[in-house]
C-alpha cells in the first residue's frame, strides 16, 4: 500500500477530533479535507454540528465505514480510536502529529491496518507524496 492510497480523492474520511474552534487543527483538517475528498464525516463527542455538517460522536455512529481515519486526539485517546477503527473493520488510519501512540500503532499492525504516523495528512496532500509506505 502507499501513501497514494491515502490520497484518493474517492476516499471517505472519517476525522476524529474535529474542532469548532477554527483556529485548532482539528477544524482546519477537516475543513480542509471536505475540499479535497468524497466524504468527510466529523467526530467529536461533544457538539452536534460542525460547519452546518452533522457531528458523530464516534466512529461506530457512521452510516458507514470510512476508506481512512484521520486521527487528531491525543494519544492516549487514540487507542481507544484505533480500537474502534478495527472492529469495524477500517483499513486505513493515519496519526496526526502527536496523536501517535506506540500502542495505538501496534494495535493497527496487529490487525493489519495500514498506519501512518509522524507527518501531516493535509499536508502530504498537498505535497503530493507517493512513496511506499513500509
Amino acid at each position: 500500500m502507499s501513501i497514494g492510497d491515502f490520497l484518493d480523492r474517492k476516499n471517505v474520511v472519517a476525522v476524529v477530533g474535529v474542532s469548532r474552534n477554527r483556529e485548532k487543527w482539528g477544524y482546519k483538517l477537516y475543513s480542509f479535507f471536505k475540499g479535497y475528498y468524497r466524504k468527510v464525516y466529523a467526530i467529536n463527542p461533544n457538539a452536534k454540528e460542525i460547519d452546518g455538517d452533522k457531528a458523530y460522536p464516534n466512529l461506530s455512529s457512521l452510516p458507514e465505514v470510512p476508506d481512512v481515519v484521520d486521527i487528531v486526539v491525543p494519544a492516549k485517546v487514540a487507542r481507544s480510536v484505533v480500537r474502534e477503527a478495527v472492529r469495524m473493520g477500517v483499513k486505513m488510519i493515519w496519526f496526526q502529529p502527536g496523536s501517535d501512540d506506540e500502542e495505538a500503532i501496534g494495535i493497527c499492525r496487529e490487525a493489519g491496518v495500514t498506519a501512518v504516523w509522524g507527518r501531516c495528512l493535509m499536508e502530504t496532500i498537498s505535497s503530493k507524496g507517493d512513496e511506499d509506505i513500509r
